[in-house]
């Protein structure tokens, strides 16, 4: 089937406004009838519960129309055993509870037997929150900061390449276009793939606010509304379900991988991140230097001195660090600056409500739960414990010596994973925002990817060294 004709049939639009329709009697506190009514109006068959494994995994169980009572009473249940880091084979039953408010229908494929999604949290099937569920990580420290009267809003950029595939369908690295940042076609060979993925995700309820070319030959990004953390994390993931969906259908791989093309720039997923109390953006402050509160300026503290135990949250593959170093517009230094977009952390001119601190260093091959969820909790103890950021660097950093650097006393991000995981392992305040069953785990898998990456023999080492 031609890309035009899978995404493009006039149902999809209907389906798309009665969507609307019904979703406006269900109201934001939809409700186990009223969702049955809703699917047997849009002729939906077949319901997506979808959940997370600690590792970023996306995963789901499909269940069909005759099933949905029981779904969204929160009685479906799958073996946990055999998702990364949730539990041991004798305590395998685990059940998915849906979030009646992240239900939506997918605007392509049959519209007489329709298929729809919901995200779920995990539980144990005594009722217990499952503490290795990554979404109830996020959804905790969204609680510890709504009990100190803070909502976090969060916005990602999150980057992808679309790569060609071969005749048997597997992706290759070459890129489908020589465009680059803001090119447009027929340089931009990726535009009609675009497209169609910002019409499905505007079907899916996202808020798209821009499309364009990126910097690297076939590199890409769409960037949709911010949101509280919870809805921004659930709608990544919607993203990148309809990124790769879309590409596939275009005969493109979608790969969120950081750094898939050497030489090139990488994929990052620049985290933009306020707070709001009692609907006041909290991080302006007409009267201070900057026109940036003491609150923000603690939250960047709070980033800046555990981002060397974040980044194996937010850079957690082998591949994330090889997007880490200089001459490619990631940051390495651990910084803090106003427009000047070098340093880690980079606070845009915007002031009043759009008040903001961009988080420059997470790529998305993170998990989206476990990374906000860190990312808040760093925030929110700089604000308990008043630290201090330090002034604002706002020369490029790119640019100094190593003399400059030990100057002023400018820390680097970690140079490799294990170095990452060795910082995240002494981190309490980490450890206490992911559980102990998340950080335990999170640990395990990444130290022992990091010794099976140390111990391959590389094309590169055998072209250097094979006549020693």
């Amino acid at each position: 089937m031609s890309p035009d004709n899978f995404f493009a049939a006039p149902t999809e639009h209907a389906a798309e406004t009665k969507y609307e329709e019904y979703g406006k009697q269900l109201g934001d506190s939809p409700e186990r009838d009223g969702m049955l009514e809703l699917c047997r109006a849009l002729n939906v068959r077949f319901l997506r519960l979808r959940f997370i494994d600690i590792l970023g995994m996306p995963k789901n169980v499909e269940v069909p129309a005759s099933q949905f009572d029981k779904a969204f009473d929160g009685e479906i249940l799958f073996d946990g055993s055999s998702i990364e880091g949730f539990v041991r084979i004798e305590e395998s039953d685990m059940l998915l509870k849906p979030d009646l408010e992240t239900f939506r229908v997918f605007p392509w494929g049959n519209p007489d037997a329709r298929v729809a999604q919901v995200f779920c949290d995990v539980y144990r099937p005594n009722g217990d929150v499952f503490m290795g569920d990554p979404r109830g990580c996020l959804r905790r420290v969204v609680d510890q900061a709504s009990s100190m009267g803070y909502v976090m809003n969060a916005g990602v950029e999150a980057e992808f390449f679309l790569f060609l595939r071969d005749e048997s369908g597997n992706s290759t690295v070459e890129t489908h276009d020589a465009g680059g940042y803001f090119d447009l076609t027929p340089v931009d060979l990726g535009e009609r793939a675009r497209r169609h993925m910002v019409t499905n995700l505007e079907a899916m309820g996202l808020e798209i606010e821009a499309a364009h070319h990126e910097v690297a030959q076939g590199q890409h990004e769409i960037d949709f509304k911010y949101g509280e953390a919870l809805r921004t994390a659930d709608d990544l993931m919607t993203f990148k379900f309809v990124v790769r969906n879309v590409a596939h259908a275009h005969g493109l791989h979608a790969t969120f991988m950081p750094k898939p093309i050497f030489g090139a720039n990488g994929s990052g997923m620049h985290t933009h991140q306020s707070m709001f109390e009692d609907g006041e953006n909290i991080f302006f402050d007409a009267e201070a230097e900057y026109q940036l509160s003491p609150v923000m300026l603690h939250y960047i503290g709070g980033l800046k001195k555990h981002a060397r135990a974040i980044a194996a949250i937010t850079n957690p593959i082998v591949n994330s660090y090889k997007r880490l170093v200089p001459g490619y517009e990631a940051p390495v230094s651990i910084a803090w600056s106003q427009r000047n977009r070098s340093p880690m952390i980079r606070v845009p001119d915007r002031r009043g409500v759009g008040t903001r601190c961009e988080f420059r260093m997470p790529d998305p091959s993170c998990n989206p739960y476990l990374a906000l969820a860190v990312q808040l909790a760093a925030g929110l103890d700089g604000i308990t414990n008043q630290i201090d950021p330090g002034p604002p660097l706002d020369t490029n950093v790119w640019q100094l010596s190593d003399e400059e650097r030990a100057e002023i006393g400018l820390e680097t991000l970690p140079a490799n994973l294990g170095e990452a995981v060795h910082e995240l392992e002494g981190n309490e305040i980490m450890r206490a925002a992911l559980g102990d069953h998340i950080f335990d785990h999170f640990i395990q898998a990444k130290k022992a990817e990091w010794g099976e990456y140390v111990a391959q023999v590389s094309e590169w080492e055998l072209d250097n060294y094979i006549s020693y």
